[in-house]
């Protein structure tokens, strides 16, 4: 689903000016996941956990929360996204890990989320776990998907970051994902490449990866959301007017929800 955005206008200054942010955003985000010492990726990783406590019975899901680079895993509550699921009635218990940048500069993200999170929530009886991930997070959910696609039922990712501007650039002067050949690279060595090449060969118009899609026509960092899209459903993505922001974030949130069946199936 596509919602129109408003008129925008900008200036050439602006748009200078808001390409110099993007590329020292990005920058600082590389920086970070190349050097674990920002944050220590402690084990076992805290987690938030959050239980409807007007709800009696026993739920069979699990909506699995992933913070973005700034904020903390707490963000989720503070900004009403936990209250917006109990709002509706859904039947999803929640967590919040603090996933944070220490853990994707470790490499061990996918290790201490499966360790931490989805193995113990599996053994307490969830069924149907769901990843939704706001801009780092949202990475980190398509890291995890792509290693551990059996423990995940659905993946929303809001406002994802997708690489650096280089190789979005790359697959847009290609043609665009489908088009893209993504050469010989060590996956180890190249996220960025190895994360590509596998949207491009696995998840695209693939039927058994329920992969959602939101962002904001104004996100400093929407060229990666729209490649992306290209990929999915058109019922699977949602674009507004806004930018990369808690205002947007929840709004894309409530979007998501408003169309509870694809959660409750």
């Amino acid at each position: 689903m596509t919602i129109t955005p408003g008129p925008q206008q900008c200036n050439a200054q602006e748009t200078g000016g808001r390409r110099q942010i993007m590329r020292a955003l990005t920058a600082i985000i590389l920086a970070a996941f190349l050097s674990g010492c920002m944050l220590a990726a402690r084990a076992p990783m805290d987690v938030l956990t959050y239980k409807n406590p007007d709800n009696e019975t026993a739920n069979e899901c699990l909506i699995v929360f992933l913070r973005g680079m700034g904020g903390s895993h707490r963000s989720f509550e503070q900004e009403g996204l936990v209250a917006d699921v109990w709002a509706r009635g859904l039947p999803f218990d929640m967590v919040a890990p603090n996933a944070h940048v220490g853990y994707y500069g470790d490499r061990n993200l996918i290790e201490r989320l499966k360790e931490d999170v989805i193995d113990p929530a599996r053994a307490r009886g969830y069924k149907k776990i769901w990843l939704v991930g706001i801009s780092m997070g949202g990475l980190g959910a398509l890291l995890y998907l792509m290693e551990r696609p059996q423990d995940i039922t659905g993946v929303y990712l809001i406002a994802p970051f997708l690489g650096s501007q280089s190789i979005l650039a790359e697959i847009e002067e290609a043609g665009g994902v489908r088009q893209w050949n993504p050469g010989h690279y060590v996956a180890a060595d190249n996220w960025q490449r190895m994360l590509w090449h596998w949207m491009k060969t696995t998840l695209a118009d693939s039927p058994d990866k329920i992969v959602y899609l939101g962002y904001g026509t104004g996100d400093l960092y929407q060229r990666g959301p729209q490649l992306l899209a290209a990929l999915l459903p058109p019922g699977r993505v949602y674009v507004i007017d806004g930018g990369h922001d808690h205002p947007t974030f929840k709004a894309l949130w409530k979007i998501f929800l408003t169309n509870d069946a694809k959660l409750r199936n």
